[in-house]
C-alpha cells in the first residue's frame, strides 16, 4: 500500500508542470514621436512633417528683376573741313555712282593724228569742254599710255584697257589697231557708268581702277 502511494504520487509529479506558476508578461507599447526638425525656418517660411518621416516645403513667391544691357553707339565722325558727317557704306564694283570730281592737270597740245588728237575731237563731238579733255587724257595716261597695243595679264587691252579687250568689236571689228575704235568705246563705257571722264577720274584716283 505504500508502494502505490508512493508510485502515484511520482507519477503525479511528473505530470504537472513545474512552472505553472510563472506567468510571461509583454512590455507597455512605447509610441516613438518623431523628433523635430532642428533647422531653423526663416519667416515667411512654412514646413510640415507627413507620415511620420515625409517632410512637405514650401516657401513665399520671389520675382527677378532684369536690366536690359545698354548698348552705345560710336560717335559719327566729323572731318576738319566740313559739317557732314562720315557715314560708312557698302559699295558694289558695279555701282555707277562716282565719287566727287576731281580736277585732272592740263594736257599738253596732242600730236595732229596721234590717239590723243582723236580722242580731243571725239570728246568735243560729245559736247564736253577742255576739263573734261584733261581727266580723259590723265586717266589713260595712267591705264595705257594711249599705247593702242597696250595688254594687261589679266586680259585687258588697248587704250581704255577694257576687260575683256574683245568687247570693244562691238563699236568695230578693227578695235585691236584702231586708235579711234578703241577710244569711242572708251568714251561709250565712261559715260554710261561714270557720266564723263572726270567721274571716271575721280573714280581711278580713289580706287586705283575705273
Amino acid at each position: 500500500m505504500v508502494g502505490f502511494a508512493a508510485s502515484f504520487a511520482f507519477v503525479s509529479a511528473s505530470l504537472v508542470n513545474p512552472l505553472s506558476g510563472a506567468v510571461a508578461a509583454t512590455a507597455a507599447p512605447v509610441s516613438l514621436a518623431p523628433t523635430a526638425p532642428s533647422a531653423q525656418v526663416a519667416a515667411g517660411q512654412s514646413y510640415t512633417v507627413a507620415s511620420g518621416a515625409t517632410v512637405a516645403t514650401s516657401r513665399d513667391a520671389y520675382t527677378v528683376e532684369y536690366t536690359a544691357p545698354v548698348v552705345k553707339k560710336a560717335a559719327p565722325v566729323v572731318t576738319a573741313d566740313t559739317t557732314e558727317t562720315d557715314t560708312a557704306t557698302a559699295t558694289d564694283s558695279s555701282a555707277s555712282a562716282t565719287p566727287a570730281v576731281t580736277a585732272a592737270p592740263a594736257a599738253a597740245a596732242a600730236t595732229p593724228g596721234s590717239a590723243q588728237a582723236i580722242g580731243a575731237e571725239l570728246v568735243a563731238a560729245r559736247g564736253w569742254g577742255t576739263d573734261q579733255y584733261n581727266c580723259l587724257v590723265s586717266l589713260w595716261n595712267k591705264e595705257s599710255g594711249w599705247n593702242v597695243y597696250a595688254a594687261n595679264p589679266s586680259g585687258a587691252y588697248g587704250i581704255p584697257q577694257a576687260l575683256p579687250g574683245s568687247k570693244m568689236s562691238s563699236v568695230g571689228a578693227d578695235w585691236q589697231t584702231n586708235p579711234a575704235t578703241q577710244i569711242t568705246w572708251g568714251l561709250n563705257y565712261i559715260q554710261g557708268r561714270y557720266g564723263n571722264p572726270c567721274g571716271a577720274w575721280a573714280h581711278s584716283v580713289a580706287n586705283n581702277w575705273y
